[in-house]
Formats: structure tokens, sequence, C-alpha cells
């Protein structure tokens, strides 16, 4: 298991800009896919971005493609969610995971972070 913290959420306009930040404890880090969810109020937790343990695939949702880029700095435990052009719809709490592959931390992640919350308005 890895223990993950989010940071770098807060309020922002529409139209623009945040980066995520996802720091994880642990030396295997470095083996890890990782991934970002997140929940809006009222809704069930969402997908969003996913990056294999090496940075060289990434994956997105929709919603979110062409907008949002996932990376990560393995020498530094941290993976980065860039956000722009944020739209009143990506309002949510965020959440960063990790599995042991993409396809695993897009869809049953073994370790969740505490979330971070991003509110976008008008």
């Amino acid at each position: 298991q890895v223990q993950l913290v989010e940071s770098g959420g807060g309020l922002v306009q529409a139209g623009g800009s945040l980066r995520l930040s996802c720091a994880a404890s642990g030396r295997t880090f470095s083996t890890y896919a990782m991934g970002w969810f997140r929940q809006a109020p009222g809704k069930e937790r969402e997908f969003v971005a996913a990056i294999s343990w090496s940075g060289g695939s990434t994956y997105y949702a929709d919603s979110v493609k062409g907008r949002f880029t996932l990376s990560r700095d393995n020498a530094a435990n941290t993976v980065y969610l860039q956000m722009n052009s944020l739209k009143l719809e990506d309002t949510a709490v965020y959440y960063c995971a990790a599995g042991s592959s993409i396809l695993v931390v897009a869809t049953r992640p073994g370790s969740w972070g505490q979330g971070t919350q991003v509110t976008v308005s008008s």
C-alpha cells in the first residue's frame, strides 16, 4: 500500500487553471500506476485520468480530454494534474489513487488519498 496526500485545490473562475499534486510515501512509488477521480455533490465518484508507472502512457475521461494533463515525477514521488479551461461542471472533490496498472487504477484502485476540493465559479 502507498499513502497518498493531495494538494492544490481551491477556488478558480471558469476558464482558469489549477494544478493538483499528489505526494506518495514509500520507495515503491515508481512501480504504481496513478490516477485521479472526482466526486461532485450528489454524484458518484468518477474516473478522470490515469498514468502508467513510467509516465509513458496516459488515459483520460472524455470530459477532460484536451483540457487536463496528467504527469508524474518518480524522483519526487509525485503526480500532477494540470487542469486548464476549467468549467463549472469540474467542481468536485478530487481524489488521487494508485494501482498496479492503468486498468487497475482506473477501475479498482488499491489506495486513495483524502481528497482536495476544486470549486469553479462563474
